[in-house]
């Protein structure tokens, strides 16, 4: 970014400050639309994934979550498969059909658990996408879920789904 100096007798350019977010100038529009268009092939979003599946019918896809039994029963998505990453080279072939996409979860955000399963999948020969935000962001939006003591579901956190409405609008 070049800024004149309003103390500069003759108007002299000079480099002041480039912020942060632009330290590295964006993309360009074709390089930004190939990225974007690749992430959405590899990610899906928890609401996506909540409407696909309260939508009836086959969704075309089937949920996998990679998280241990502890986890598993504390909570998950209703008609999920359990399938714990480090069981997924042994347990994969049983339980998923290779022509069936898989949306793998795990956690949360602050947990890699859905992209190692995803990475496992994917070296199986499973068309798959991680589902961001993970159990945290299922339960957060207010979208019910099963744990060992039976159904659950919370108020939708207003920091991450609309209160009053099923969709945000993205």
């Amino acid at each position: 970014m070049v800024m004149t100096s309003p103390t500069t007798a003759n108007s002299v350019n000079f480099v002041n400050f480039v912020n942060s977010v632009l330290r590295v100038p964006p993309a360009s529009p074709a390089a930004a639309a190939a990225y974007f268009g690749a992430s959405l092939a590899f990610h899906a979003d928890v609401s996506d994934v909540a409407s696909a599946l309260a939508a009836g019918g086959d969704p075309g896809f089937v949920v996998v979550d990679s998280r241990s039994t502890a986890s598993w029963d504390q909570g998950h998505i209703p008609g999920a498969v359990h399938l714990p990453t480090a069981l997924i080279p042994e347990q994969a072939p049983r339980l998923l059909d290779p022509a069936v996409p898989v949306v793998t979860y795990c956690w949360g955000p602050g947990c890699n658990g859905a992209t190692r399963a995803a990475l496992a999948l994917a070296q199986l020969g499973y068309q798959v996408k991680e589902m961001l935000g993970g159990f945290e962001y299922w339960a957060r939006e207010g979208f019910a879920f099963e744990t060992w003591e039976g159904g659950e579901q919370r108020a939708a956190d207003p920091l991450t789904a609309p209160v009053d409405d099923a969709d945000c609008g993205c």
